[in-house]
């Protein structure tokens, strides 16, 4: 029961009551929200009131939806009149059930967000919708507690996006997971913590990750580093180096499209034409790691050559996934590195 609410606060209470109990399918008739009113608000109101507060919400622009009949009655000198009764009103989303679906899946399938925040944002977005969307979310399946140990990822995407914003250099310390399973940050061969100084240019997500587009200060090529395993993160007094100065950039500004389709893994390292033979079984899987600019050629009953530009390491990285069934021609050097790695591995199981 809530608190008694005075007067002047019905139009929110109305609002509130749409909010929480109307959708397409889920209307409420003037007498309903009259009846919610007294029951949950501890207010008593006049069906009239209830009206012209409605028509106000709309009137203040609000999605709201309802339905008309005509009724016809006598007034007291044995006339007949129309009444206009308004009636199935319902607030229209700005997100559909199946939209805040889609997101909430988004939130539970990225590894890097902390279960405790994970749990806050999936319980926000629910509160998007009404209380019938919510009793389904109860049986939305939630990720396990240990997705991330680094609770400082919401604060380092604001630090970041406000140092890309700034054109500002950045200092952290880097996690990495040693053999007790735990965090610790990254260490030079001395034994002393390894400090970062970062050029900023973009943050994206893939496979369910946040990385930062970027380079380390001390080099000249471009970098990419996990935001879930940055720490002690801050923002310089210092402008960025342009990433058109980059080796690897070819003199242009990030495209981030172009170096997405690139980098399919986030390797850094250098970009190549790569030629390779693969069964056919596997185009739907080229196409989604390498998109639609990939070339096909050389097409037989069971296999096909493809041609892309790729970063190196993404290429070698695809090719030691589908094994066998992916052979590289080119480069040569990456082929002649498969073939020694392939020899290596094989030696492990004789």
């Amino acid at each position: 029961m809530f608190a008694k609410s005075p007067k002047k606060l019905i139009i929110m209470n109305i609002l509130d009551i749409l909010k929480r109990y109307t959708d397409e399918n889920h209307r409420l008739s003037q007498k309903e929200i009259q009846d919610i009113l007294e029951r949950e608000y501890d207010m008593t109101v006049e069906r009239k009131a209830v009206k012209r507060n409605l028509m106000n919400l709309i009137e203040f622009g609000y999605n709201i939806n309802y339905s008309e009949s005509v009724r016809i009655f006598k007034d007291k000198d044995g006339k007949e009149q129309e009444n206009v009764i308004l009636s199935d009103f319902y607030l229209e989303r700005e997100f559909t059930d199946s939209e805040l679906r889609l997101l909430i899946d988004s939130v539970l399938f990225s590894n890097h967000i902390p279960y405790k925040q994970d749990k806050e944002l999936v319980d926000k977005l629910a509160s998007l919708s009404n209380i019938y969307f919510k009793k389904r979310v109860n049986h939305i399946a939630r990720m396990p507690e240990d997705k991330t140990d680094n609770k400082q990822l919401f604060y380092n995407v604001e630090l970041l996006d406000e140092a890309i914003d700034k054109r500002r250099k950045v200092r952290f310390h880097y996690l990495e997971y040693h053999t007790d399973k735990k965090l610790h940050k990254r260490r030079n061969k001395i034994g002393k913590v390894r400090e970062y100084i970062i050029n900023p240019y973009q943050l994206v997500a893939k496979e369910g990750k946040y990385y930062l587009i970027c380079n380390y200060d001390k080099y000249d090529d471009i970098s990419n580093y996990r935001v879930d395993r940055i720490t002690d993160l801050e923002i310089l007094d210092e402008n960025i180096k342009p990433f058109d100065r980059l080796k690897g950039s070819d003199g242009r500004k990030l495209d981030l499209e172009e170096y997405m389709d690139k980098h399919v893994y986030m390797f850094s390292g250098e970009n190549v034409r790569a030629v390779f033979r693969a069964n056919k079984s596997l185009i739907s899987d080229i196409i989604d790691m390498f998109g639609k600019e990939v070339r096909f050629s050389e097409e037989s009953d069971d296999a096909i050559t493809v041609t892309v530009n790729v970063n190196e390491l993404a290429m070698e990285q695809f090719a030691k996934a589908f094994t066998p069934w992916v052979e590289v021609i080119k480069p040569v050097a990456l082929r002649e590195r498969m073939i020694k790695n392939l020899n290596k591995g094989l030696e492990k199981y004789f």
